[in-house]
């Protein structure tokens, strides 16, 4: 016992022996095994900050959201949400440029994906008990910068909302709106069923040029455009994935019926059944407008800036325009509440978690309103107005929509096999991305070993429960997956455009990242899942269904043309400059893990504080 070395005397001892290692080394390679080690100390904390993980706030007993949503309230809530205006004025563009009458088969192609996206969506409101938006769920299970990219791009959908009206409503006046929307909806329809013809569903060749030598441009547009190959779907399935790519943009807001389940009664029977109900409602209002409009106006011939009232002049029923003017604009007010007054109420929690400039957090003294939260978001939306069409905005918004709904799932594909999380803390945090210090003597010890461990692990995983281990073996085999379906889909949207020839040359490819999709997948389905107890609702069909998810929205996001994703590039540039300039150094976790260093007795002298920085 006399012998045996105190924890002071070993710590000497492994002190004396690396110098004695440095000592004998070459001055050069002892500067560059230094410089190495400041490199991976700096990119060790760099990663530390991009995922940052936000507490939630702790709710007050008083405050907290009672249990009193059913499935019909529910499902008016989502109902109105998701019901939107501009339906009025992009389904002619859609009708006449991208699908022709198959415009329905894009709606029920949007609906679809829609309907997983919010399962997924539901799952990730479910891991933060607390009233919010997928901004602060990411923000709190994911980390900052993950959920930077959703609320940035978040502000997108709603851009277009205040694109459309611009004025205060109330409770009423939704309610009213909405009662009124529904009712044109059905007027629509049934005017499109009684005074439409079939005809215009099997338009062939000599109907297009009967049009085009005659006189029946009679909304003086000149040119009529391509007409496609005629038929039903005249721009055949790449058309049809296509318009569902833009059509994506009218089943945005599933999210206000997702993220009710702290305020549902019975979430795990009432949530996915609202969001089954709503889409379908929403799908038949959809489907039913585009099939009344390519009813009564041949595909081609359709105006795109005003399609309706034009469709009703067209059938000559003069009267019936008028209503159907009435009814665009309740539409109009009824998206109001969900755009006027959420975009503002984003940009300024992103701005007091000091993501984006301070200045935006300033309120009104008397009032109390974000006053330059709102006068932001006008101006952004005055500025989007001024540079794009309102068609490019459409398709702007879609890509965003389907980003953020991609990232959700990818979420919960990651969530549900980590370790057991307690959210009401922000514990441990900072070490989900480790960069080891290498060390020569660690790094020649039992490579083999440590090679079959790891690959035993992947199949055949040790624990029934997930570990740290398992959660980083899902971690990389999703993004490994998410890249495999970024080239998967490149490559099929080019096959289709030469109508899935079996000698293009795409097939051995396409048959090679199918498979190593589905041996990924089953990587990831022997990872130990979390019991997720305290979850109100959970993802049937794990892990395949937000895969299937994930897939359908990278598929339609690689149908948007490349002027869209010029555009959007350029969105996330500057969201990403402002990030990486201003909101990595200013966040909220930045300044709370600083303030405590402060006053530590290993803090450096010449380390500035958060108000410096």
């Amino acid at each position: 016992m006399a012998d045996a070395p105190g924890p002071p005397s070993f710590i000497s001892t492994l002190t004396t022996q690396r110098c004695s290692r440095l000592c004998s080394k070459d001055p050069h390679t002892v500067a560059s095994s230094t410089t190495a080690r400041m490199l991976l100390q700096f990119v060790r904390q760099f990663g530390q900050k991009l995922i940052r993980k936000q507490p939630p706030k702790p709710i007050d007993e008083s405050k907290r959201p009672v249990a009193l949503l059913n499935i019909q309230n529910l499902v008016i809530l989502g109902v109105g949400r998701m019901l939107r205006g501009a339906m009025y004025l992009v389904a002619g563009t859609v009708a006449k440029y991208i699908a022709g009458p198959a415009t329905i088969i894009s709606f029920l192609v949007a609906a679809l994906f829609s309907m997983f996206s919010g399962f997924c969506y539901a799952e990730f409101a479910a891991w933060v008990p607390h009233p919010g938006s997928a901004y602060l769920y990411s923000y709190v299970t994911m980390g900052q910068l993950y959920a930077f990219i959703i609320g940035w791009n978040s502000i997108l959908p709603l851009v277009i909302g205040l694109l459309v009206l611009g004025a205060r409503e109330s409770i009423l006046v939704t309610k009213i709106s909405i009662g009124t929307n529904l009712l044109v909806l059905i007027f629509i329809i049934i005017t499109g069923f009684v005074k439409g013809d079939l005809h215009n569903w099997r338009l062939a060749e000599q109907d297009y040029k009967l049009n085009t030598s005659g006189s029946s441009d009679i909304y003086g547009s000149g040119s009529l455009g391509l007409m496609g190959s005629g038929g039903f779907a005249p721009f055949g399935f790449e058309g049809i994935l296509q318009g569902a790519a833009t059509c994506f943009y009218y089943f945005f807001g599933i999210d206000a019926v997702a993220t009710k389940g702290v305020e549902a009664i019975n979430p795990h029977h009432s949530i996915p059944w609202s969001i089954v109900i709503t889409i379908f409602i929403c799908f038949l209002a959809y489907s039913g407008v585009s099939a009344a409009l390519t009813l009564m106006v041949p595909y081609h011939q359709i105006q795109p800036h005003d399609p309706l009232p034009q469709a009703i002049l067209h059938s000559l029923w003069l009267p019936a325009r008028y209503f159907v003017a009435v009814g665009t604009l309740c539409a109009l007010i009824s998206r109001l509440y969900s755009s006027m007054f959420r975009m503002p109420a984003l940009i300024y929690a992103m701005a007091e978690d000091g993501l984006l400039f301070r200045v935006l957090t300033r309120t009104h003294v008397r009032t109390d309103t974000h006053v330059v939260a709102i006068m932001s978001a006008g101006n952004l939306t005055g500025l989007m107005a001024l540079l794009f069409t309102f068609t490019n905005l459409v398709d702007l918004v879609s890509v965003g929509t389907l980003l953020v709904y991609s990232l959700v799932a990818f979420s919960i594909l990651v969530l549900r096999y980590q370790p057991d999380q307690n959210l009401s803390k922000n514990e441990n945090t900072e070490e989900e991305i480790e960069v080891p210090v290498p060390d020569e003597h660690q790094l020649d010890s039992e490579p083999e070993a440590r090679n079959s461990n790891i690959l035993k692990s992947l199949w055949f995983p040790i624990s029934t429960i997930p570990t740290r281990k398992s959660g980083q073996i899902v971690y990389g085999c999703a993004s490994i997956l998410v890249l495999l379906m970024i080239i998967l889909s490149v490559i099929l949207v080019q096959w289709s455009s030469k109508g899935f020839s079996g000698d293009s040359g795409y097939t051995p490819g396409a048959v090679l990242l199918l498979l190593l999709i589905i041996g990924v997948t089953v990587i990831i389905w022997r990872q130990p899942q979390s019991p997720g107890t305290h979850l109100y609702f959970k993802v049937p069909a794990l892990p395949v269904l937000p895969l299937v998810s994930i897939f359908m929205n990278l598929y339609l996001m690689m149908q948007i043309t490349s002027q869209t994703w010029a555009i959007f590039s350029i969105w996330n540039v500057i969201g990403f400059l402002i990030y990486f300039g201003y909101g990595i150094r200013h966040s909220l976790e930045n300044n709370e893990r600083q303030q405590p260093a402060s006053t530590s007795q290993t803090l450096d002298k010449n380390t500035p504080n958060p108000e410096s920085s």
